[in-house]
């Protein structure tokens, strides 16, 4: 009988290493990840992922060959993420701080942002605890907006923002933001997800505010593409 040659099998990628109070993967990552697939990156493509938590998505970029920075206010997450980045035997600049200080001067071809845009009574974002991955003030605005007024001057010519958000705090008012700002941009993706328990511990809140329809138990997601002429 003829030999059969062996089957070569790809090893399984280790899993992500997420200590507490880092954010973990969720169907907003996962929703980035999917437009994320979606773009071009040639070798070389100078991407930047603000709050890259465990890294998942700025690993994803750097197995398709970008040249990956990932920033993030936490120094567990800095930790997670260049840990996975070991492990995975990929090449990821990871930086503690915020982001528009530590890439001033820089320009890239893809930003990634998953930042927090929970709805929160607090008036400001947290300093510390695993709160920080969410809360974003009594709009969930606070680094959305953020993000909006840097967009234009992190992005290279021809450059693209991906942004996911919650339905909660007004993805037109993003939109029109990044328009203002010279970008063209639309959503491109939208997804209905269950509430978790943060939204669901605010129910009376966010009906309070107006945020939120009585007795609803789904978030709409989406995803917002933005492009620099």
């Amino acid at each position: 009988m003829p030999a059969t040659a062996p089957t070569a099998r790809r090893a399984p990628r280790p899993r992500l290493f997420t200590p507490p109070g880092v954010y973990r993967p969720q169907a907003d990552t996962r929703l980035l990840a999917a437009a994320l697939d979606r773009e071009e990156l040639a070798p070389g493509t100078a991407v930047m992922e603000i709050g890259t938590g465990t890294g998942a998505l700025a690993l994803r970029a750097a197995g398709r060959g970008a040249r990956v920075t990932g920033v993030d206010i936490s120094w567990a997450a800095v930790a997670a993420a260049y840990v996975n980045a070991l492990r995975r035997r990929l090449r990821v600049r990871v930086l503690h701080g915020d982001f528009a200080a530590r890439t001033r001067g820089q320009r890239f071809d893809l930003v990634l942002a998953n930042p927090p845009y929970v709805p929160s009574p607090e008036p400001r974002t947290p300093t510390r605890g695993p709160a920080r991955a969410w809360d974003a003030g009594p709009t969930g605005r606070l680094v959305i907006d953020r993000i909006c007024e840097l967009a234009s001057a992190l992005l290279r010519p021809g450059g693209v923002l991906l942004l996911v958000h919650s339905g909660l705090c007004g993805p037109q008012t993003t939109v029109r933001h990044l328009e203002r700002s010279g970008l063209s941009a639309r959503i491109v993706q939208r997804a209905a997800v269950p509430w978790g328990p943060v939204l669901r511990s605010r129910r009376a809140w966010l009906e309070s505010q107006g945020l939120a329809e009585a007795g609803g138990v789904w978030e709409e997601l989406v995803i917002i593409r933005a492009r620099c002429p």
